[in-house]
């Protein structure tokens, strides 16, 4: 196996801030951490040229039913899951669309697997198992850049000509030389040396929730910038959808709740229903015939 040297992973370095952490004050280490978490936002603005692309490559492959599957290991392959688990209720696509695979499998969300993160023929064996193509993009995410799993993921992706796009929290990766895009955002020594469930995990979940969001904006999944396509699966997301409504369209309780019921709970089609006075079916139509965006629906009336 290929020895891994520490020394050249950003993350594993210690942080000048944080030598003498044990000996502080409750107060003092809460300080340390903030001011350590305050550096995040910045490391990721140096990266939005990168992300953007990474988006703007991305969404021609949406609008044709690809995928956009996270991979990683541990705190990485963790953040990656729920980013993905939270679009289905969120913007009501399918949960098929946007897809988190954990080295280790299901159980290694709540549990350690030992050795996972090293098991590159695993990482095939995921992407194969969901049946990867090339319209689909891999994110893999690794800290330190180096994940074997990962980067087999991203290798293989390749091979069935998916795009291949790395996330890490460290320049001059292995991963740079593997995947077609790398998203290096540089947090920095952790706190806790070593400890990147901390800014790199930060980091990570920013990351994914502004690609995702960015992608389901794009989509029409957003109008102003209400959630217009969250399934109303209880009663607060019942309560949530009909004051959406209301913000939009200005309609009284009762025409909103009669558009609701007949539109099956589905916020944007209300909307249309209400706005351009038409029944479900023809919001329907509306809709289809203008890329799913209620801003288009409007602009046609």
């Amino acid at each position: 196996m290929k020895k891994i040297d520490l020394s050249k992973i950003d993350t594993e370095q210690r942080n000048i801030n944080s030598m003498d952490i044990d000996q502080k004050s409750t107060s003092e280490i809460l300080t340390i951490i903030n001011n350590e978490d305050g550096k995040i936002a910045e490391a990721i603005k140096s990266e939005l040229p990168t992300i953007t692309t990474v988006v703007d490559l991305i969404f021609p492959r949406f609008q044709q039913n690809g995928r956009v599957i996270y991979i990683g290991a541990g705190t990485s392959g963790r953040i990656g899951v729920l980013d993905a688990s939270e679009m289905p209720p969120t913007y009501g696509v399918s949960d098929q669309l946007i897809i988190g695979i954990m080295a280790g499998g299901d159980y290694a969300i709540r549990n350690a697997v030992e050795g996972a993160e090293d098991d590159e023929t695993q990482a095939v064996a995921d992407l194969k198992a969901i049946n990867l193509g090339p319209l689909d993009t891999v994110i893999g995410i690794a800290a330190s850049g180096r994940t074997p799993y990962v980067l087999a993921g991203l290798e293989y992706a390749k091979t069935v000509g998916a795009l291949a796009v790395g996330m890490c929290m460290t320049k001059n990766s292995e991963m740079s030389a593997v995947a077609d895009q790398t998203i290096a955002v540089v947090t920095g020594p952790e706190v806790v040396t070593g400890s990147t469930r901390m800014k790199a995990g930060t980091a990570t979940k920013l990351v994914c929730n502004m690609i995702s969001t960015t992608l389901m904006i794009k989509w029409g999944k957003v109008y102003q910038n209400l959630m217009v396509d969250l399934k109303a699966s209880n009663e607060k997301l019942k309560v949530r959808t009909a004051r959406i409504i209301k913000e939009i369209t200005g309609a009284d309780d009762e025409k909103i709740n009669a558009a609701l019921v007949e539109a099956n709970y589905s916020c944007k089609h209300a909307i249309v229903m209400i706005f351009c006075n038409v029944n479900y079916e023809e919001s329907i139509t509306l809709l289809a015939t203008a890329n799913n965006s209620i801003a288009a629906v409007l602009k046609n009336q």
